[in-house]
This record gives C-alpha cells, sequence and structure tokens, in this order.
C-alpha cells in the first residue's frame, strides 16, 4: 500500500447545459469544495450555452470555466473538461449530483493499485418527491444510479457510472476520450459512453481492471417526471439502442456481459418477490413492480434490435472494433 500522499491528485470535472440546474450546479461545486481529500483542480464544462458560461465567469472564481470545444453533448463536453485537467486522476461528478465529503478520498485510495485504470462509487437517488412504488430498486440504472443487485463491497465490474467515476487521465489520453456518437445530448437520454470506454480501456491495457468501490457516495437528484412509466420505457428504448451501438464497437460479448447474468438472475427475483409479496399480502405494491420490470426488460430488447439494425461504421466513430491498442503504461 502506498501512503495517501503517494497517490496521483485528482482534478474533478463537471459537466452542465442548463440554467435550469443552477442551483443543483452550485451544490454539486460547494460539495467538491467540502472534500477530505481536495480536488487539484475543479473544472465546469458549459455544454453550448453561453448564457449559463457568462453567468459561471461572473460568480464562481474558484473554478476552471470552459465551453466546450467539442462535439455538442456530454461526451464532448467530458473530453474537454479531461483535456484541461492537469491531475493524475480525473473524476466526474453530474451536475445535478451532491457528493459526499468523503467521496474522492475513496476513490483514490484505490489507485494504489497500478493495474486500476478507473475507479466509479454508488450513485443513490434523491427523489423529488418519494420512490414511486412500482419503480424496483433493481430498475435505478434508468434514473443514472446504483440499482439492486451490484456489489456491496469493492469490487472489478465491466463499467462505472457516469454521475460517479474516474480514470486515470492517462487512461482517457491513450483511448481518445469519450465516444461522441454515444451520449445524452441535451435531454435526449442515450447513454453507454461509460460503458464503451471502459471496454476499450481494459482491451488497451490487458490485465488492466475497472473498480466498483460501493463506500464513495453521492447523492443524485431525481425529478418527479423521471419515475413516470412514460419515462422509464422511454429510456429503456434509448438503453437498448446505445447498448446495441456499444456491441457494434467493442464487439457483442464484451457489450453484454453483465446484462445476461442481469437479465437471468438479478431480475427475475425481483419479479418473483414482487408477485409473491403481492399474493401473501405483505408486499401490495410488488404486483405493479414486477409488471413494470417486466415492461422494461421487453422495451429494453426492442430497442437493442432496433440498434442492431441501425447503420454505425465505428470508423466513423473513430474507433476500430477490435484494433489493438497501446497500454496507457506505455504512455509517458
Amino acid at each position: 500500500m502506498h501512503s495517501s500522499e503517494g497517490l496521483p491528485a485528482v482534478s474533478v470535472v463537471i459537466c452542465s447545459y442548463t440554467e435550469e440546474r443552477w442551483d443543483r450546479l452550485m451544490a454539486a461545486v460547494e460539495s467538491v469544495r467540502a472534500q477530505t481529500v481536495p480536488p487539484q483542480q475543479t473544472i465546469v464544462v458549459v455544454d453550448y450555452n453561453m448564457d449559463l458560461y457568462k453567468r459561471l465567469i461572473f460568480t464562481v472564481d474558484d473554478v476552471v470555466i470552459l465551453e466546450n470545444t467539442g462535439p455538442k453533448g456530454l461526451s464532448g463536453a467530458r473530453n474537454t473538461g479531461a483535456a484541461a485537467a492537469t491531475a493524475g486522476i480525473i473524476a466526474f461528478l453530474d451536475d445535478d449530483a451532491v457528493a459526499a465529503p468523503d467521496w474522492l478520498e475513496r476513490l483514490r485510495s484505490l489507485y494504489d493499485d497500478p493495474d486500476v485504470l478507473a475507479v466509479g462509487g454508488r450513485v443513490l437517488p434523491e427523489w423529488e418527491t418519494s420512490r414511486p412504488d412500482y419503480f424496483a430498486e433493481e430498475l435505478d440504472w434508468i434514473i443514472g444510479c446504483t440499482h439492486r443487485g451490484m456489489p456491496k463491497v469493492a469490487a472489478e465490474v465491466r463499467n462505472v457510472i457516469g454521475a460517479n467515476m474516474s480514470f486515470r487521465s492517462q487512461v482517457l489520453q491513450v483511448v481518445g476520450g469519450f465516444n461522441t456518437a454515444l451520449g445524452r445530448q441535451n435531454s435526449l437520454p442515450l447513454g453507454c459512453e461509460e460503458t464503451e470506454i471502459c471496454i476499450r480501456a481494459v482491451i488497451g491495457s490487458p490485465g488492466g481492471r475497472v473498480v466498483f468501490e460501493p463506500a464513495a457516495l453521492v447523492n443524485h437528484y431525481v425529478p418527479a417526471q423521471r419515475g413516470t412509466l412514460s419515462y422509464m420505457l422511454r429510456r429503456a428504448w434509448s438503453e437498448g439502442i446505445s447498448k446495441a451501438l456499444v456491441s457494434k464497437i467493442v464487439g457483442h460479448k464484451r457489450a453484454l456481459g453483465p446484462e445476461r447474468r442481469y437479465v437471468r438472475s438479478v431480475l427475475p427475483r425481483a419479479v418473483a418477490s414482487g408477485i409473491s409479496g403481492r399474493i401473501r399480502g405483505t408486499d401490495p405494491a410488488g404486483l405493479r413492480r414486477a409488471m413494470a420490470i417486466v415492461a422494461v426488460l421487453a422495451v429494453t430488447t426492442c430497442g437493442y434490435i432496433r440498434g442492431r439494425r441501425l447503420p454505425l461504421d465505428p470508423a466513423d466513430a473513430g474507433l476500430a472494433p477490435h484494433e489493438p491498442h497501446a497500454s496507457w503504461r506505455e504512455v509517458k
């Protein structure tokens, strides 16, 4: 084990695109200021919103404020922030999330292992109203949070979650950053750019690992409308399409390994539990939750089938599916 002084410093990147989240963005920045291990720098990247950019420039003086210089969207904004980061670790926090005081300390501590390429933490939903009774915790990925079925202790995983993730800066350089063909653009809920970049990072560094540290916590705000069945199904459709695009870039087996386990074990248990709870009378909402899970799974599957039929030339995304990559360890 290295001492904490021997670990790399951290740059924190927060991306934002709308003034509607101003108060939440300020809360996110404040949570970074309150870290037990202060970051070397905090960077806020504004995604093509000049009013927001000017407001930040005139309001916040201890943060680096940048305009997205890449394609519009979350992936382009993250790449802009990563390019400006000066520390050896780059941590990403959503503009509607608040980090626990020891968030960076927990993420950073796992980088004492040179094989660790990326570390992500647990994302807990902070519901605007309350969790709808039909919204199972197994479906919390829909709202960008950690779903039930994830490891309860630090463990190797395929990918981290965007609201709470970190990478070695050299890893992001070697893989060429986030794929701008993926990722949220304004309110369009496409995603999976985190999945895709983690898979590429491991391909590029055999023996390298992506780690989930549930003790590294952030709370993620969830507006009431994201708890509606219509949003759940729209998000499921987008997830299916996004997963299909990722599978074209990195290969079917790499893209869907955890999903197979999730569909075969986590979801059936949740459905069975809900139905039996409703039958026994101990869980009045159990049947509704079970039906919502089945509906989300069906729509995600349909989205995936649709996505597999969409044209995507990996070369257009600046990526070759199985081309050998240089290891980040070779970058000096």
